[in-house]
């Protein structure tokens, strides 16, 4: 793919903990970001770890041993939200900031506690798809306690993204629901450690979230002419459907991202440049009711009826995943252990 596209020219705003402006691999990916505390600009550097780690997902180069991005030559620019307060109520600004700074796509991997939109909130994904501009929001990692999806994943005009294992199989912790629009690996994935030592497997939405941004970045690197909307069209139509059920599923949307499909295959239609993908369309009015949280469990049937077992190449590399066109669906058995999980 990287021959075709590896980034370049396209810009991913991460909201989150801020990106360590020392991580080897992150050195020359960095345009001026902010501090969405106080409004400083430049002042990004890292509170746990969690935003760097999106970052090398989506553009780290590798050197000294760092993580090798899925889009390399593709450019981050860092906002650090709020601590200790409910992410929504600095995400906004970020969100403002990010698409009045150039960014293409918002990459968003976090949740809300609370199942609400805030006024701000919605204007501001409202600002964000008027001048074109992706989000990208994780769906969570609680689904094997309560699978309601919360903002900003889903909010109409975010694309809400779920975690797929090694064996592209959905996992037992990625939250679902109608609002789930695509699914990427999100299982085992690495992250340097906690010491500083080599690496350490990692897990959760949040990883998910960070690669499709990534893919979206590799094919609008390719295609610059194409809107957000034709970018978004194409990684939908290319995605690794599952072989039963419907389609959109509540549990990999249209499936599993696969940027190869678009890069070198030549698929996925742009399609119109104007018209939202998703059904779940951006809106200009009040702010998104909170989705229903039902607190039951899905009935075996749903579980497993949304998708069969298939057969796959055998290879289960990360980056083989991207490739791949079958996602095997289980809501009930979770099939990897996850060190490290985050949303």
């Amino acid at each position: 793919m990287w021959k075709v596209s590896s980034g370049q020219g396209v810009t991913v705003a991460v909201i989150d903990t801020g990106v360590a402006p020392s991580a080897p691999e992150l050195q020359g990916q960095l345009v001026p970001g902010e501090d969405l505390n106080d409004g400083r600009a430049g002042e990004t550097s890292d509170r746990d770890g969690h935003g760097t780690e999106m970052a090398a997902l989506i553009a780290g180069t590798g050197a000294d041993g760092g993580i090798q991005g899925l889009a390399p030559r593709a450019k981050i620019l860092p906002l650090r939200y709020k601590e200790g307060v409910p992410v929504l109520e600095t995400a906004p600004g970020g969100i403002r900031y990010a698409v009045d700074h150039g960014a293409r796509i918002i990459n968003m991997s976090f949740g809300n506690e609370l199942p609400t939109v805030t006024p701000e909130m919605r204007a501001a994904v409202d600002y964000a798809n008027r001048k074109g501009v992706l989000m990208f929001a994780s769906s969570g990692n609680v689904g094997d306690k309560d699978n309601a999806i919360t903002p900003p994943a889903s909010m109409a005009g975010v694309v809400a993204v779920g975690a797929v294992d090694k064996s592209l199989t959905v996992t037992k912790w990625s939250n679902h629901g109608p609002e789930l629009a695509l699914a990427a690996p999100g299982d085992d994935i690495p992250m340097r450690c906690a010491n500083g030592e080599g690496y350490c497997p990692s897990g959760g939405t949040s990883q998910a979230t960070a690669l499709a941004s990534a893919s979206a970045a590799l094919v609008w690197s390719a295609h610059p002419d194409w809107t957000g909307n034709q970018v978004l069209r194409a990684l939908i139509e290319t995605a690794g459907k599952p072989t039963a059920g419907k389609v959109p599923s509540e549990y990999v949307g249209y499936g599993l991202v696969r940027p190869r499909m678009v890069l070198l295959e030549h698929q996925g239609e742009p399609g119109p440049a104007n018209v939202y993908p998703l059904p779940n369309g951006p809106t200009s009015g009040s702010p998104s009711p909170a989705p229903s949280k039902s607190g039951q469990a899905p009935s075996a049937a749903s579980q497993h009826g949304e998708a069969a077992a298939a057969g796959t190449s055998g290879n289960t590399t990360l980056w083989a995943l991207l490739g791949l066109g079958v996602v095997v669906v289980v809501g009930g058995v979770a099939t990897f252990v996850v060190r490290r999980r985050s949303v």
